[in-house]
């Protein structure tokens, strides 16, 4: 199994399902009642609801170009500003919905043109208050990448939840029913 093999199943699994959690609220609060749920937040110093979509996007492109050794494309700037002014400028649940989409389909491109990674290949990755974390590509995927890109993705599932919006946990590990033994379901 590579690095690879890894990450790009669950970005493109949990962004879709992020996908379907959007289109739910759609049809539970029709006529536009879902656009509110954008500005959303679990806390007060939490970014709203469109941030956390944005950046779990963030993190999905991020994860993948950091282990491919290449620049990070100009898309993942374009969602760190829209994260970081959401408050102010949450878009649509189309915008969300198309940063999403957009995500998926880079993602899903770099596996058929990606690199293996050798999990020894060192990785500096610093963060804008100056902090530089050295990790091998291994722990970069285990300690950074993943439990980074579930935060948000798990942040915009717990406000959805909040907020009223009927999802369960059938609806977080949809991905799962493909695995479901015949004659096995309740």
């Amino acid at each position: 199994m590579t690095l690879p093999d890894v990450l790009i199943p669950t970005y493109v699994q949990m962004l879709e399902a992020l996908s379907a959690w959007l289109g739910k609220a759609e049809r539970q609060r029709p006529g536009g009642g879902a656009e509110a749920l954008l500005t959303a937040r679990l806390a007060p110093d939490m970014f709203p609801l469109s941030a956390q979509v944005r950046f779990a996007c963030v993190q999905a492109q991020e994860g993948v170009f950091r282990l491919r050794g290449e620049p990070l494309p100009p898309s993942v700037a374009t969602l760190i500003d829209e994260g970081r002014n959401a408050a102010d400028r949450p878009g649509s649940i189309a915008d969300a919905q198309a940063r999403i989409a957009e995500t998926v389909a880079l993602v899903r491109a770099s596996a058929a043109d990606g690199p293996a990674v050798d999990p020894a290949t060192p990785i500096a990755h610093a963060l804008p208050q100056g902090m530089v974390f050295d990790l091998t590509a291994a722990q970069y995927t285990r300690d950074w990448a993943l439990p980074q890109f579930y935060f948000h993705v798990m942040a915009a599932y717990a406000i959805l939840r909040a907020q009223g919006v009927e999802l369960g946990k059938a609806d977080y590990v949809a991905h799962m029913f493909a695995y479901l033994r015949p004659g096995t379901a309740t």
